[in-house]
């Protein structure tokens, strides 16, 4: 479950702003040592059953449906915080990383460095 110290702000959630396809970019930071351990789509429903489970939930464009982060691998991700940028046309979760949170096994998707 989200911190329970955390109040639902649902003003701030009719301000998001969805892409044409219903999306929001999500950015997702490990809580523990604030490294960014991946980037996915969500939707309407996967944010609100984030919001009602307290564990990250996205939407998969290649197989049109809904993903709980861990549902086979273990690795879960329990939310600690949402937060909407500027512009409310992307989202911040800060989570409480299960494990390696990319497929390949590192902590984080990020390891190709490019410069």
């Amino acid at each position: 479950m989200p911190n329970q110290n955390n109040q639902i702000n649902t003003k701030n959630i009719t301000q998001l702003k969805f892409n044409s396809q219903g999306l929001i970019p999500a950015i997702v930071q490990n809580e523990a040592n604030q490294e960014v351990v991946m980037f996915a789509w969500m939707s309407q429903e996967s944010l609100l059953q984030t919001l009602q489970t307290g564990l990250a939930t996205y939407f998969s464009r290649s197989r049109q449906n809904l993903w709980v982060k861990g549902e086979t691998s273990g690795c879960y991700q329990n939310i600690v915080s949402i937060t909407a940028d500027c512009d409310f046309d992307c989202l911040l979760l800060i989570v409480k990383q299960q494990g390696p949170a990319c497929h390949t096994g590192k902590n984080s998707c990020f390891f190709n460095k490019l410069l």
